[in-house]
């Protein structure tokens, strides 16, 4: 496995070389074996542990194991114990969602804080057919079977090529030694009762059946890419941009082929699950009103008109301070020596060039900025259209402004106007933690 695993890297994660590389242990078989190939291939890593607080003893028993496993291999650990239970009665969700915001939020600082480039994480082939079938036993379109990414921000997945057989035979063959989590034998959960009842009996019928699976990820992927496409076009031609709103042209998207299809794509994303309701406003009359648990879409006359619940909310501005923001998103405003490479998550800016505070709000019609490295101005909503973002990801986006200027389009792009330029006297680092 070692060779093998060696070439998916020098193949599909040539980037990975010469970075400082964070990965997500929890004790367990994959993140073990992870860590020693990684180890064996001679990167930079150090190991990152969530103590969830869950399982008691044996959570502690499973911190411990991973620091002497740090301390074996004589590679950095970090490791930080979460009160998963109080944190998902707060937000008012799942232990399992706790969990994973909990986790990768950390992930996000550490990276930060301390210089790390990458964060991996041991997600396998089993993992994707799992998800595949939750997915699937909920209700969703293509972009739901298409598979964990292997690439998401800094997040990396370097062992969704492989079967959880192909990782235990590995662990096995070399004595390693791994924590068992006794959760894991328990079915409460979909995915623990797909994979200790449903899975195994499913492979027993076809010895093939992961690497038809892997075939099959891989042409809905492309099916998805061109479909994404598609829909660009799509959007131009029967959406209009409104404040707070967005206005779906009826007669232009019935003259369309696949009618329903083209009203899931666009709508997906937005919480709507009676899709039959969904697809009956086009001939319903004016005032009829369909709702998902954050947005609302109504028939106007010739088009349906789609806005968040509570949208006055979206031009609330907030202040933000000159160490930034925590609510409602977090911001970490810091001096800096020198600039670094801008990201998604990051950018320099000149100090002298801002007006504290700052504020941040959500984007509205007729919002323009000089994107970076161009001279003249651009609308937003050009701006978007030609970045192929799509209207659930336009909603989530929020704007950094000094002065009523659009410095940061958060996530996407910084203003030109606000640069770092050899006459700038102090510089500031600008993260994004999402």
């Amino acid at each position: 496995m070692l060779v093998s695993f060696k070439k998916n890297i020098e193949l599909n994660f040539t980037f990975l070389k010469g970075k400082k590389l964070l990965i997500a242990c929890s004790g367990g078989l994959d993140s073990v074996v992870l860590t020693q190939l990684m180890k064996k291939l001679d990167y930079e890593i150090a190991l990152a542990h969530c103590n969830f607080s869950l399982r008691g003893k044996e959570s502690d028993g499973d911190e411990m194991f991973v620091i002497g496993l740090a301390k074996n291999l004589e590679i950095p650990v970090f490791a930080e114990t979460f009160n998963t239970k109080k944190f998902a009665e707060e937000k008012r969700i799942s232990t399992q969602m706790a969990a994973r915001d909990l986790r990768y939020n950390w992930f996000a600082e550490i990276l930060k804080d301390f210089k790390y480039d990458y964060a991996l994480t041991a997600h396998h082939l089993d993992d994707e057919l799992e998800t595949f079938f939750i997915n699937l036993s909920r209700g969703t379109g293509l972009n739901g079977l298409t598979g964990i990414p292997k690439e998401n921000n800094k997040i990396i997945r370097p062992l969704l090529n492989f079967s959880r057989e192909e990782i235990l035979q590995y662990a096995e063959a070399n004595n390693l030694k791994w924590r068992e989590d006794s959760s894991n034998k328990k079915t409460d959960y979909l995915r623990n009762k797909l994979r200790l009842e449903v899975l195994p009996k499913f492979k027993e019928s076809s010895e093939s059946l992961l690497k038809n699976f892997q075939k099959t990820q891989q042409n809905l992927q492309a099916s998805q890419n061109i479909i994404e496409d598609y829909m660009a076009l799509v959007f131009k031609l029967v959406v209009t941009e409104e404040v707070n709103s967005y206005k779906i042209n009826i007669e232009k998207i019935k003259e369309l082929p696949n009618t329903q299809a083209l009203l899931y794509e666009l709508l997906n994303g937005f919480g709507f699950t009676e899709w039959e309701d969904v697809s009956n406003l086009l001939d319903a009359q004016t005032g009829k009103q369909v709702f998902s648990k954050t947005h609302k879409l109504l028939k106007n006359r010739n088009e349906l008109e789609l806005t968040e619940i509570g949208s006055e909310k979206i031009t609330k501005e907030f202040l933000v301070s000159e160490k930034g923001i925590a609510s409602p998103i977090k911001l970490k405003i810091e001096p800096s020596k020198y600039i670094g490479e801008t990201e998604k998550n990051l950018i320099f800016v000149a100090s002298e060039k801002l007006v504290f505070p700052l504020t941040i709000r959500k984007w509205k019609s007729g919002d323009a900025f000089q994107p970076f490295g161009m001279k003249g101005k651009k609308k937003l909503s050009k701006f978007f259209k030609d970045e192929k973002i799509s209207l659930t990801e336009k909603e989530k986006i929020w704007l950094l402004l000094s002065d009523e200027k659009i410095v940061w389009v958060i996530g996407h792009r910084m203003d030109d106007r606000f640069k770092v330029t050899e006459s700038t006297k102090k510089i500031l680092k600008i993260f994004w933690i999402e």
